[in-house]
């Protein structure tokens, strides 16, 4: 038997030019703090005949992206596994490169604190000259020169220096003009030693000009010929046994004065300059 369904009595609503009543606004007040803002607030929805509804978790909801990243959602779920492996092989490529040259520099500076290596210093102790004439009526000159030469490496006490021969050098020059080049003997200096060693240099197509001329005429006559020593020498440094450095340049410049330009001269030292190429530590 079916169910009658009977309408509800409709009270008449206000006439709207009448102010409502105490009552009615207080019914309304009740009704709008209680009443919620959707039908759905009453409770679950209930489905239409023939139809389920399937609740799922919200944790498990897959969402679909937002349009503005739709792209950039695309365009990483497609790059292929192979590139993401090269980059991290890159990222961990560099990473060993940086913890390497970090390892290097801390070892180098732990090497520096307890060995404390210094230059070597030069001093040119007497000079020979022969066959420089300033008033000889030759357009060429071919001096010769017997250097003495003093290296002290009393500045080290734990590194010793190893003076590579072959392609060190020694050159004297006046104003600007080479006179005489030879070589650089290889020995090995210890630690707090002090070693003089002499070498002979040559030089030939030396050209003077007529204002080098007079000036070295005048400067013989005063008995105070100023000269340029120039040396170019490999080297490394030793430390201990075990570790030694990589062949380096060592470049000294020394300015002499000698009383005389033939025979025996006595060199009187006015400074020198060493300069050290930066270098790299190695065990050898």
């Amino acid at each position: 038997m079916a169910d009658r369904v009977h309408p509800m009595p409709h009270s008449q609503p206000p006439h709207p030019a009448s102010p409502p009543s105490p009552d009615q606004e207080e019914a309304a007040a009740a009704a709008t703090e209680t009443t919620p803002l959707h039908p759905a607030f009453h409770g679950p929805l209930a489905a239409p005949p023939g139809m389920y509804i399937v609740q799922i978790p919200k944790d498990q909801v897959l969402r679909v992206p937002p349009p503005d990243r739709a792209h950039l959602y695309k365009t990483l779920a497609g790059r292929p596994a192979r590139k993401r492996r090269l980059r991290r092989g890159c990222i961990g490529a560099c990473g060993a490169v940086i913890l390497l040259l970090l390892a290097s520099a801390a070892f180098v500076g732990a090497v520096y604190l307890v060995f404390r290596p210094r230059a070597p210093a030069f001093s040119v102790s007497s000079l020979s000259i022969r066959g420089l004439n300033a008033s000889s009526t030759q357009s060429q000159l071919s001096p010769a020169l017997d250097l003495a030469v003093r290296a002290d490496n009393g500045a080290n006490r734990k590194v010793g220096v190893d003076y590579r021969g072959g392609s060190g050098e020694v050159s004297v020059s006046y104003s600007g003009t080479r006179l005489a080049a030879g070589a650089w003997p290889a020995f090995r200096q210890a630690p707090r030693n002090v070693t003089a060693f002499s070498t002979t240099l040559s030089g030939t197509g030396v050209i003077f000009s007529d204002e080098q001329r007079k000036q070295l005429a005048a400067e013989q006559a005063a008995r105070a010929v100023p000269l340029t020593v120039e040396a170019r020498v490999p080297v490394r440094l030793l430390f201990g046994k075990v570790l030694r450095t990589w062949t380096v340049d060592v470049k000294a410049t020394c300015e002499v004065t000698v009383d005389r330009l033939a025979g025996e001269a006595a060199a009187a030292n006015r400074g020198c300059r060493v300069k050290v190429r930066p270098f790299l530590w190695w065990w050898w």
